[in-house]
């Protein structure tokens, strides 16, 4: 398990580090250009959600492929996913293009963070094709067993965002213009070169135009897996949508730029632990696809609960240093220009309390992540979607908007409802895994 993951969470780290540089470039150039950017990676969520669809069938059904040894069914899945990604991301880009300036005046943002954060969706929705081919292609790989291709194509495209990012930014003084181009021009380069190792490969992954003619059986087989896997998504996406509402009403008018600069800093640090969450969250869903596959469901629960435990330990210890370190982390930042707009002593002060609080609820976070993973490995998905709905609607926005605004508790008070949904679903999920129902979904 831990060997199988290490390479994941390296490739969640180089992943992340490029929606996490951009964030931090951005600070470089002003307060709205970071706001921005922090808006635009939740937007970005969204369309990452859409090629998930077929990432988490993928996946799945790969799994079970490799467990029972038909590399038939894994080439034609790997073939049928990349086709159908390529559409989705197409379609993605047409969505998330013409509703980016409606979605920012959602979320209450005006003047220049309107127009900063509509130039970059703009942009990068030019990559969400090129965004959905890697993921897709490393959700393959992955059920295949091969954790190691995806990391080092992740890595690749990290390395050239930062550079071509601060080429623009530093060089030439594109602003944010310069953040979004860069992150498109490396997503990019990541598509090529998973379509070069695919197409390459001697496995049974090997990429072939003519395989990715929609074959009907395959697709509805994704689907039906991946299906509750957008709904849950979408639920989720749609909630911190929501949240970030709530959150951007907090306080004046004037506040309420400062509570959202705090809460986009402290979600993008806080997603950190979601790294090594999500690591070990593909690496059950690997090896319970495949234990099931091989008609070994100890194996697939023993695999679960392992992970589980795994990426607990990790992810106390990203606690440990978000409690100890929140100063520090927040300032890293709030490097803003000479003229800032939003006083940087201020966003700290907002969000250390935040940060700090958020830091004891990390391993519910952990096995909400795991279990959720594990549960797809194995075709299950409605369950979590069942369970990302009621913690969403009945736990997370409720008390965010008692606690944040009735008690007027900031942004401490409003995320007491994320700690509150994440508790609620770590138990459900861990129940409904220790219980083994999911043993019997058919894929």
């Amino acid at each position: 398990m831990f060997l199988l993951a290490l390479p994941v969470l390296g490739e969640q780290l180089l992943n992340s580090a490029v929606s996490l540089f951009d964030v931090f470039l951005s600070g470089t150039i002003s307060a709205p250009a970071q706001s921005a950017t922090g808006f635009a990676a939740y937007v970005d969520w969204l369309a990452s959600l859409l090629f998930g669809l077929i990432g988490t069938g993928s996946t799945a059904l790969v799994a079970r492929a490799a467990g029972m040894g038909d590399s038939e069914l894994a080439r034609r899945t790997t073939n049928q996913s990349i086709g159908l990604c390529i559409g989705l991301g197409g379609g993605a880009t047409m969505l998330i293009y013409t509703a980016a300036r409606t979605l920012g005046r959602l979320l209450g943002l005006d003047g220049e963070t309107l127009d900063a954060s509509t130039t970059y969706l703009h942009i990068a929705s030019l990559g969400y094709v090129a965004s959905s081919i890697t993921l897709v292609g490393a959700a393959c790989l992955r059920g295949a067993g091969n954790t190691v291709t995806p990391m080092w194509v992740l890595g690749l495209t990290n390395l050239v965002n930062i550079g071509v990012s601060s080429f623009l930014v530093f060089a030439l003084s594109w602003g944010v213009t310069g953040v979004a181009a860069g992150t498109v021009v490396a997503r990019c380069v990541g598509a090529v070169v998973m379509l070069a190792v695919l197409g390459a490969s001697k496995s049974e992954l090997r990429l072939r135009p003519a395989a990715m003619i929609p074959h009907a059986p395959t697709v509805r087989r994704i689907l039906r897996i991946g299906g509750p896997a957008l709904a849950d998504g979408l639920v989720m996406w749609i909630g911190h949508f929501a949240f970030m509402m709530i959150i951007t009403r907090l306080g004046s008018t004037d506040a309420s730029t400062l509570y959202y600069t705090a809460h986009i800093i402290g979600i993008r640090i806080e997603s950190l632990s979601y790294l090594p969450a999500f690591a070990w969250a593909a690496a059950a869903a690997t090896l319970v696809g495949q234990g099931l596959g091989a008609s070994d469901p100890d194996r697939a629960r023993r695999a679960g609960h392992e992970a589980a435990l795994q990426g607990t330990i990790v992810i106390t210890l990203a606690g440990v240093i978000y409690f100890l370190f929140a100063p520090q982390l927040y300032a890293a930042f709030t490097l803003y220009g000479s003229k800032p707009v939003v006083p940087a002593e201020a966003v700290r002060e907002i969000g250390v309390p935040a940060l700090r609080m958020v830091a004891f609820f990390q391993p519910a976070l952990a096995l909400v992540i795991v279990y959720v993973g594990a549960l797809r490995g194995a075709g299950d998905t409605r369950y979590p979607f069942l369970f990302t709905l009621v913690g969403i609607s009945l736990v997370r926005l409720p008390l965010a908007y008692v606690c944040g605004h009735v008690l007027d508790g900031g942004l401490r008070g409003a995320w007491v409802g994320m700690c509150g949904d994440l508790t609620l679903r770590a138990v459900m999920l861990g129940v409904r895994f220790a219980r083994g129902g999911w043993v019997k979904t058919r894929v």
